[in-house]
C-alpha cells in the first residue's frame, strides 16, 4: 500500500508526506515523554502557580 504513495509521489505529495512523518515522530516523543515522567515533578509544577515564595508580594513597583 504504501509503495503506491511512494512511487506516484509528485512535488507537493511529498510536502504531504512529510509533515505527516513530522507529524507522527512529534507524537511518539511526546507520548514517550508523558510515560515516563515522574509523579513528584508533576506535583511539583502542578503547586507552582499557588507557591507565594517566589514572589514579593510587599515590594512596589515604583521606583
Amino acid at each position: 500500500m504504501f509503495k503506491q504513495f511512494t512511487e506516484n509521489i509528485n512535488g507537493n505529495q511529498a510536502y504531504l508526506l512529510f509533515s505527516l512523518g513530522i507529524f507522527f515522530v512529534f507524537f511518539i516523543v511526546v507520548s514517550i515523554m508523558l510515560i515516563r515522567i515522574r509523579k513528584s515533578h508533576i506535583e511539583h509544577m502542578s503547586d507552582l502557580p499557588l507557591e507565594d515564595s517566589t514572589i514579593n508580594s510587599t515590594k512596589s513597583l515604583e521606583p
